[in-house]
């Protein structure tokens, strides 16, 4: 009753280390040959941090990750539109941690490693496609193999094959005008470290949060995420993506962002490669499932970056899966079952965000309201309006905090499946 996973990042990985937790058997097939630490910095939410101290992974996650205190909203003048706490801070059971996603990865990786042996996962075995044989499923792999299992989980990205063979016609993901630079910058702490920050309105905003504490001398790696919108018709849209950019392509837009807490000019300059690529998601799916073929993570439901869940809701994604499984059986119906709790979660995120009601939907409303320039926020927009769209956000993404709190394990501890 082997479940055959196609992709060894985040969401598969998870996945991986939760059925080894419950006893069901399991391989991931990456299409590359050696998994390497990629990407730079990602958050992880409290309801997922959750799952992963469930998973035993506690001690590996104070290694790599700060813990998130605050969370905070700026006009493009830097002036306060809203701050929170976050993590144990805001109430919560669990942190929230800002880690380099390579590094996440790679902890991940080893985790899984040395729980289920180096044979789980297989590189360089890229999915093509899949068929549902009524009785299981076979993944198609781009050097002709054909691997038989009872299960298969799509966890390959974006440009998921098996996506695309569910969904032909779909096409690429869609560009919404935006173009993002993220690199990390050894920069001085602001806010006294672990505090997050979204500065400017929709055409032009900075995101930035440290993932290492203050040195001695108060400087920490700073990831930063510049973003500028661009006409549909552009000639970014057709250009290599994920490629080394030239920061005058954007500097200019940012160089009078000089605030008494951040320097954006110098965290800019400051960086030794600016990696650009853009934000880009796709329409929400009517179905996942294909009998006993599914897609978890980003080949499933990708979004847009602004609401920092993207990671969670992969891992949340794993560890529901193997809920249904212990609940199901490891046959087709526990991928419905899947489905049936996480897809109405994942397309009103998906649409939120798009549709300015994401967190940083305060943002533009200062703009058009006053051009970012007040002297006193509740002038502008009240609080209590403001503290009512953040904890909206949260309800929808699934980590409002006294549902949280009290919401019990996805997985019973010591739960393992009976074969």
């Amino acid at each position: 009753m082997t479940i055959l996973i196609a992709g060894g990042g985040i969401a598969g990985l998870s996945l991986g280390l939760t059925l080894h937790q419950i006893g069901v058997p399991f391989r991931i097939y990456e299409a590359v040959r050696e998994i390497k630490p990629l990407g730079v910095g990602i958050n992880l939410q409290p309801n997922a941090v959750r799952e992963l101290l469930d998973l035993g992974l506690g001690e590996e996650l104070d290694e790599i990750g700060v813990k998130t205190r605050q969370y905070g909203f700026y006009s493009k003048l830097g002036k306060t539109i809203w701050e929170e706490p976050r993590g144990t801070w805001a109430g919560y059971a669990w942190p929230q941690y800002s880690v380099h996603r390579g590094h996440f990865q790679m902890m991940l990786y080893r985790a899984l490693l040395d729980r289920a042996g180096p044979d789980c996962v297989v590189t360089g075995a890229r999915a093509t496609g899949f068929e549902d044989t009524g009785d299981g499923a076979t993944l198609l792999l781009e050097d002709g193999r054909r691997i038989e299992g009872s299960l298969l989980v799509a966890a390959d990205g974006i440009h998921s094959a098996i996506r695309a063979q569910m969904y032909p016609d779909e096409g690429e993901p869609i560009w919404n005008g935006r173009v993002l630079w993220d690199p990390t910058t050894r920069a001085p702490a602001y806010f006294g470290g672990a505090a997050m920050v979204m500065i400017g309105h929709d055409d032009l905003r900075l995101v930035a949060y440290p993932i290492s504490d203050p040195d001695p001398e108060g400087y920490a790696t700073i990831n930063w995420i510049a973003e500028k919108r661009f006409p549909l018709d552009a000639a970014w849209k057709k250009e290599d993506w994920n490629r080394a950019a030239d920061i005058n392509d954007f500097l200019p837009d940012f160089e009078d962002w000089r605030f008494d807490w951040i320097d954006v000019p110098a965290l800019i300059r400051g960086a030794e490669v600016v990696y650009e690529y853009p934000m880009v998601d796709r329409d929400p799916l009517p179905r996942w499932t294909h009998g006993a073929v599914t897609l978890m993570g980003d080949a499933a439901h990708p979004t847009y970056p602004v609401g920092s869940n993207g990671a969670s809701q992969a891992i949340i994604d794993a560890r529901v899966i193997g809920a249904k499984l212990l609940q199901r059986g490891v046959a087709p119906g526990a991928l419905a079952a899947y489905e049936a709790d996480i897809r109405p979660v994942t397309t009103a995120v998906g649409r939120a965000n798009r549709a300015g009601g994401g967190p940083d939907g305060v943002l533009q409303q200062v703009e058009d309201l006053c051009g970012g320039d007040f002297e006193d926020i509740e002038q502008v927009i009240p609080r209590a309006d403001l503290a009512a769209h953040a904890e909206k956000y949260k309800a929808v993404a699934g980590f409002s905090i006294a549902e949280l709190n009290a919401r019990p394990r996805t997985i019973p501890e010591g739960a393992r499946i009976r074969v």
